[in-house]
């Protein structure tokens, strides 16, 4: 009996102390992680619920991950700078992170353009290929480095819709003289083809269709722009939005502000970024089929692009990018392997991808 009695009393005791230990760790594990609050200025209005929402996302799962001690509030375009200012911004250590796009910044270096999307570049799935596997992580957070930041993909709309236009085009003829909102590269392919580009924000875009400043514009794919009406004052909708076969959005962070974390939490704000970049494609997914009923239950027109449009449009990209990889070495080392990756990722997609998704399309299938 004394023998129990005094193993009890010892186990009793080495509980206490564990738990001694335990609570008297805790505040030493709490000072390794400090309180951080970060600022995350997206290039994106809020009214871009899928876009916007995948920042809120990443900063939700930040604040879980780290007991709340990393906190990143986020501020949609033009509340804490400019839309197309973010990436400078991030240089210049104003913001710490932010949400936004590679091809906003060609201006500095047309490369930009290989983090986001290229025409006649790669699908969604491809790209993240590319990125993840393909050495396009590599590549792309060498340019960014060189502006003080670092970069995690972040999001995808996927293949997006050829725009809206007012009246019903049959051939490369008509784009003659047709003043379309298009900017960046895809602008610069399409004044090679003989129409007028225009660079106009989301805003403008539905005053310039209604009072014919403008003959047509691009803007995202079905679910996004049903909410800015372009149906009721252009209703052919054409596909596919050949200069963004996918459009990747990117988290960038401030280089010395990433480096200055603490290890926990540059994992959790990695892998955030990543779920932030399967869900937003899984949302666009879902939601632009639903969108896309809507519309022409509404008497929107669809209209595939005239075949002579795509191959011009196509020659024109591929002599562009010629041209801008022999005088730009940045864009010249990002030109090879991609092009590179993109013929390889051809190939498998010719074999398999492509056949089964052509065969389902073709398909009358059962809906229950």
């Amino acid at each position: 009996m004394n023998a129990d009695r005094s193993r009890r009393r010892f186990l009793t005791a080495a509980s206490v102390g564990a738990a001694g230990a335990v609570t008297c760790a805790a505040p030493a594990v709490a000072q390794s992680n400090p309180s951080i609050r970060w600022r995350m200025a997206s290039s994106f209005p809020k009214s871009l619920d899928n876009i916007f929402g995948g920042a809120e996302l990443l900063a939700q799962r930040v604040r879980a991950m780290t007991e709340g001690r990393f906190d990143i509030r986020v501020f949609a375009s033009g509340e804490l700078v400019p839309g197309l200012q973010v990436l400078d911004a991030c240089e210049q250590g104003t913001i710490e992170c932010g949400q936004t796009q590679g091809f906003y910044y060609i201006g500095k270096n047309k490369a930009f353009a290989f983090d986001s999307a290229l025409p006649f570049g790669l699908n969604s799935r491809q790209h993240n290929a590319w990125m993840y596997y393909g050495g396009g992580v590599e590549l792309v957070r060498e340019l960014y480095r060189e502006h003080g930041c670092v970069i995690f993909p972040g999001g995808n709309s996927g293949a997006q819709m050829g725009g809206w236009y007012r009246r019903e085009i049959g051939s490369l003829t008509d784009l003659k003289g047709m003043k379309l909102r298009i900017p960046g590269i895809a602008g610069e392919i399409v004044s090679r083809l003989g129409a007028v580009p225009q660079t106009i924000p989301g805003a403008d875009i539905y005053p310039a269709l209604e009072k014919g400043t403008i003959d047509a514009a691009e803007w995202v794919g079905p679910y996004d722009d049903e909410k800015l009406g372009f149906y009721r004052v252009a209703p052919h909708y054409y596909f596919p939005g050949w200069w963004e076969g996918s459009s990747c959005l990117s988290y960038i962070v401030n280089l010395k502000e990433w480096n200055a974390l603490p290890a926990a939490y540059r994992e959790a704000f990695e892998v955030a970024a990543g779920e932030s970049n399967v869900r937003m494609v899984a949302a666009y997914d879902a939601k632009n089929p639903q969108a896309l009923a809507r519309l022409v239950s509404k008497g929107v027109q669809l209209h595939p692009y005239p075949k002579d449009i795509l191959k011009a449009a196509h020659a024109a990209a591929e002599a562009l990018y010629d041209e801008e990889a022999a005088r730009n070495p940045v864009f010249r080392r990002f030109l090879g392997p991609w092009r590179k990756f993109r013929y390889e990722q051809n190939q498998w997609y010719r074999i398999a991808e492509a056949t089964f998704n052509n065969f389902m399309a073709s398909q009358s299938l059962v809906q229950k």
